[in-house]
């Protein structure tokens, strides 16, 4: 009976802050743990209005920055590659002694997400690839990029990469972000991505997610080209949920509260249990 006046009054909490009456609802449920990871030229920043209305449904939300981005750009280097943020968020989920935990992973970190997984799936629950990239095992972020796209990146890389091998921040335009005031704060806080990141080849030691539930988001709106091999293998694996939000690539900056909601919504159904 304690347990669920708790639990009855977080949710009164929750509808107080003003959330959507089906985020609210999840407040009345266990809460879940998140870790929100980020995609490339990001940081954990990126994921502030998200975590807040999660937090504020009782969740628990953790949102590290990898190594060499936003807060922690001054450890950029060239020998910051895959690998280097596959253990940045391993050792979240050591540190901070987290199970049963539901890994969201966005863009590039798709992959990051896939690595953590084939290290640490004891710790998780669920695996949600938000508009997110997939890779087959041996090989790298460039190897399932057009041509076109990676002598672009390349070239950005080797006029702008200040001796330490980075990819120069893409407008925030081509992640959908369109409101000016978004715009703004987005353009203030991408930096450059570690182009060891690109270059390094996914190594999995167990198929993809590692038998854990797989949950894939695809944002509608303004959709990118590079993420279409990734969408067609999605769609045609029976082993994938999948799950769409008519936004831009940048859900978590463009539609915060419906991301926050379908979160939630994935990690209280029973699959994910």
């Amino acid at each position: 009976m304690k347990r669920r006046n708790l639990f009855a009054g977080a949710a009164g909490l929750a509808a107080a802050a003003g959330l959507p009456p089906a985020l609210a609802a999840t407040a009345t449920a266990s809460p879940s743990t998140f870790v929100l990871v980020h995609g490339a030229w990001h940081g954990g920043w990126c994921w502030a209005r998200v975590a807040a209305r999660l937090r504020a449904a009782g969740h628990t939300v953790f949102t590290p920055t990898l190594t060499g981005l936003g807060e922690r750009r001054h450890l950029i280097s060239p020998q910051v590659n895959l690998d280097t943020h596959i253990d940045d968020v391993v050792n979240v989920l050591q540190f901070e002694d987290l199970e049963r935990v539901v890994l969201v992973g966005h863009s590039y970190a798709g992959i990051v997400i896939s690595g953590v997984a084939d290290r640490a799936a004891a710790r998780l629950r669920q695996l949600v690839f938000l508009d997110a990239l997939l890779l087959e095992p041996g090989k790298s972020l460039f190897s399932d990029f057009p041509a076109a796209v990676v002598e672009q990146r390349l070239k950005a890389i080797r006029e702008t990469g200040g001796g330490v091998g980075a990819a120069a921040a893409l407008p925030p335009s081509a992640f959908g972000v369109k409101d000016p005031a978004d715009a703004a704060w987005v353009a203030s806080h991408l930096t450059p991505q570690p182009v060891g990141t690109y270059l390094q080849p996914l190594l999995l030691k167990s198929p993809l997610g590692n038998g854990l539930p797989k949950t894939y988001i695809e944002c509608t709106g303004d959709p990118i080209a590079t993420l279409e091999p990734t969408k067609a293998r999605v769609r045609a694996d029976a082993g994938w949920q999948l799950r769409t939000l008519a936004t831009g690539h940048d859900a978590m900056v463009t539609a915060p509260g419906p991301l926050a909601t379908l979160l939630a919504d994935l990690a209280a159904t029973p699959s994910s249990s």
